[in-house]
């Protein structure tokens, strides 16, 4: 039985507790680009990832959180 891998919103429709996702899902949370979320991401405007070996993902909480907070730079956060 051949089964096509998961999207992150898939599995984060699976699973309870925090969900980690890519910068491409990162990007289509902010309906930007995935070279825009490593651009902010390097200009210290969007929250840090986490950093499994070599793969960076968000928490889709944090991300959620942050977003309605209205994007506020990371070290103005509370």
């Amino acid at each position: 039985m051949n089964q096509r891998p998961q999207t992150d919103t898939e599995l984060a429709d699976e699973r309870d507790g925090p969900v980690l996702v890519s910068a491409e899902t990162v990007a289509k949370m902010l309906n930007i680009s995935p070279r825009t979320v490593w651009r902010l991401l390097s200009a210290g405007k969007l929250i840090e990832p986490v950093r499994l070996g070599g793969n960076t993902r968000w928490r889709s909480a944090e991300v959620l959180q942050w977003i309605a907070e209205g994007c506020p730079p990371p070290n103005n956060r509370e």
